[in-house]
């Protein structure tokens, strides 16, 4: 931060921010990956794509929680799938 450079300035403030999840990577010991988080990333986008007619953001959020979870589908007048 003493840096007369505005960049260099930026940077050690992202680094100050993000301090806590750069730590928690080197804890882990690269043990984490990011294709888990893909993997649901990409099932939210799959599933927000399809639900594009729902009439209501509860019919999208029930349709997010049984995909990402596989919970039982209660009675409804369309399928989500």
């Amino acid at each position: 931060m003493r840096s007369q450079l505005e960049p260099m300035k930026k940077v050690a403030r992202t680094l100050r921010n993000h301090r806590e999840w750069i730590l928690n990577w080197f804890r882990a010991q690269g043990a984490l990956f990011s294709g888990v988080v893909e993997g649901f990333n990409n099932k939210v986008k799959r599933t927000t794509r399809k639900s594009y007619g729902f009439r209501t953001y509860q019919a999208v959020e029930i349709a997010l929680y049984h995909n990402l979870a596989a919970l039982p589908e209660p009675e409804f007048t369309h399928r989500f799938w």
